[in-house]
C-alpha cells in the first residue's frame, strides 16, 4: 500500500453536463469537487473516474491502486456495468478496498449488492433544511466536528431505509419537514469497510461545506485498508504436534 491514501473519486457526470445550473455549480464535476479538497489533505492523494469512460474509468489497474473509492450516482444506476459491479464488489470484501456512497448512491448498483436490501427510502425535493445530529462522538468519522452541523438547502430523505442495522450509525439527520433519518451508515463486508452518507444533492453547494468536507476526510481515513492480514482457506497442517 502507498505511503498515501489513494482515492479514487467516481461520478455518473451527466447532470453537470445537462443542466447550465449544475455545472455553473460543479464547474468540475462534483467528482472534481470533491477530489480537489479531499488532495488538499495530507496523506490523500486523488483521482478521478466517470461513467462514459471506458470500463466506467474503473479498469483493475486503477482499482488495484485504489485505497477508496467514493461514489456519487443518480439518474444512471442502470448504465453501470455488473462486470464492473463485480470487480468493485471483489476489491472490496476480498481485497480490502474501502467504499464511500454519497446521497443518491444508495441506489447505486453496488450499495444494493453489498447491502443485500432495496437500499429504498422516502424522498421530498422541496429545498429544506437538514440538521445533522453526532451520534457516535467517539468515532474517526466524527472526529473535530460539532454535536450537529446544518445543511441550510437540500433533498429531504427520509425513513425507512430499507438497509440492514449499520454496524455503526454516526449521524442522525433531521428535516423541516419532519422527517428523520440514518445518515451516516458504516458497514464491514468482509475485509473492506463501507459508509453511506446522506447529503450531497446536486443542485445545492454541499459539497463546499466545512463540516461535509470534514466528514468525507475523516471518513476516507476510516475506510482506508489498515494492512491486516489476508485470510487463507482450504486444507491446513496444524501448528502445534498432534500425533
Amino acid at each position: 500500500m502507498s505511503d498515501s491514501i489513494r482515492v479514487t473519486v467516481w461520478n455518473e457526470f451527466r447532470h453537470e453536463k445537462a443542466s447550465p445550473e449544475i455545472a455553473a455549480l460543479y464547474p468540475d464535476g462534483i467528482h472534481g469537487a470533491i477530489a480537489s479538497f479531499l488532495g488538499e489533505q495530507p496523506g490523500i492523494e486523488t483521482r478521478t473516474a466517470t461513467l462514459d469512460e471506458p470500463e466506467h474509468g474503473l479498469t483493475e489497474e486503477v482499482l488495484a491502486n485504489t485505497d477508496v473509492l467514493i461514489w456519487w450516482g443518480h439518474t444512471a444506476h442502470g448504465d453501470v456495468s455488473d462486470e464492473i459491479v463485480d470487480r468493485i464488489q471483489h476489491h472490496v470484501v476480498l481485497e480490502g478496498m474501502g467504499l464511500i456512497c454519497l446521497h443518491s448512491a444508495h441506489f447505486s448498483k453496488i450499495f444494493k449488492r453489498l447491502m443485500g436490501t432495496t437500499c429504498n427510502l422516502r424522498w421530498r425535493e422541496i429545498g429544506e433544511h437538514e440538521r445533522i445530529w453526532v451520534v457516535e462522538q467517539g468515532h474517526p468519522i466524527a472526529a473535530g466536528l460539532p454535536a450537529y452541523f446544518e445543511v441550510p438547502q437540500t433533498e429531504m430523505y427520509g425513513e425507512r431505509f430499507d438497509i440492514p442495522a449499520p454496524d455503526t450509525l454516526v449521524f442522525v439527520s433531521w428535516f423541516q419537514g419532519g422527517e428523520v433519518f440514518r445518515s451516516g451508515c458504516c458497514y464491514n463486508r468482509g475485509r473492506g469497510k463501507v459508509f453511506y452518507f446522506r447529503p450531497g444533492h446536486e443542485t445545492f453547494p454541499i459539497f463546499y461545506q466545512p463540516e461535509i468536507q470534514k466528514v468525507l476526510s475523516n471518513a476516507v481515513r476510516w475506510a482506508a485498508p489498515n494492512g491486516g492480514p489476508a485470510p487463507t482457506f482450504g486444507n491446513v497442517q496444524p501448528l502445534e504436534n498432534v500425533q
